[in-house]
């Protein structure tokens, strides 16, 4: 095993949580305690804070520095940091992108020729599609993960999807990125109940509130909650329909955040909603399922459907006997 190697693994144990005698050190990396003692030493010239506690219960750790120190990547780790800075430029945080691709920059410049080889294959084999959407302050992203990680209730005023304002107070349990966004996921203690709010859309209020208990995520499910959320905030137009049609029939042929709610062994219930009357319509009709709904609630619904009948049957022609 060569210096460097050793020390990179040296410096994955110290940075595990718990404290290393030299003697454990050794055994991990098959050299003498001495090796061990130089090593550290090696680690601490290079500004990495390993602290040392005497006596017989002490031992060895890395503790939190002041600067940070020069990288020590294995080549695996290399290539994920590159690829992964890479991707961030298109997080959605302002300046994000300049300051990832400048430290990709400075990563690649010290990558060895064979490593710059490997991650210049992934990215030229990688196409990136330009950002549209919102834009995140990275100070108020900060603020709500700081609130998140404090127990600290936020306040803050919040616009919704058609700009509307409101002064809001929750409990901030999470921050989810996926679709190209932000969403704070949190206990609104005015509506007592959970809801999911665009991290865009949200300008903190100081100081934060009082520090609260923490709550089980709802329904036990963080990642299920977000995207039936999602799946809903979506839709302009929604309707309760009652399909002909089992759990498993109907379950098997919708997104797995649309919750299907079984009526009896042969029928079941859902809530599902689109763009428009006419885009739902044909959506339904691929359920392959005879289905029920309240059609004097959603005439409009009804007449779509209408259409598409009348247009699908303008295709095929009269049958025999008509």
């Amino acid at each position: 095993m060569t210096t460097a190697a050793r020390l990179l693994r040296l410096l994955g144990l110290l940075q595990q949580p718990r404290d290393w005698t030299g003697a454990q050190l050794a055994e991990r990396l098959g050299v003498s305690a001495r090796t061990i003692r130089n090593d550290i030493e090696r680690l601490r010239s290079l500004d990495y804070p390993v602290a040392a506690t005497p006596g017989v219960a002490g031992g060895y750790r890395l503790g939190a520095g002041a600067a940070l120190p020069p990288l020590l990547l294995d080549d695996e780790e290399a290539i994920a940091t590159a690829v992964s800075l890479r991707l961030s430029a298109g997080a959605g945080v302002s300046g994000m992108a300049e300051s990832s691709l400048r430290a990709l920059a400075k990563l690649e410049r010290m990558l060895p020729s064979r490593l710059r080889e490997r991650v210049s294959v992934v990215h030229g084999a990688t196409l990136s599609i330009p950002r549209t959407g919102p834009v995140i302050d990275s100070e108020v992203l900060t603020t709500i993960a700081s609130a998140i990680r404090a127990g600290e209730t936020l306040r803050f005023d919040y616009r919704s999807f058609d700009g509307t304002p409101s002064r809001r107070v929750a409990e901030p349990h999470r921050l989810v990125h996926t679709r190209g966004r932000w969403y704070l996921v949190a206990w609104d203690t005015d509506r007592r109940d959970w809801r999911m709010f665009r991290a865009d859309r949200i300008s903190p209020r100081s100081p934060n509130g009082s520090r609260f208990p923490a709550r089980e995520a709802p329904g036990g499910d963080l990642a299920g909650y977000v995207e039936r959320s999602l799946g809903a905030a979506v839709w302009r137009y929604r309707v309760t329909v009652t399909v002909h049609a089992s759990v498993e029939h109907v379950a098997a042929r919708l997104p797995e955040w649309v919750v299907v709610e079984p009526v009896d062994n042969t029928s079941c219930r859902i809530v599902v909603g689109s763009d428009n009357p006419g885009m739902l319509a044909l959506w339904l009709g691929m359920l392959d399922a005879d289905f029920d709904f309240d059609r004097a609630a959603h005439p409009e619904l009804a007449d779509q459907i209408a259409r598409v009948a009348a247009r699908f049957h303008r295709v095929v022609g009269p049958s025999d006997g008509e």
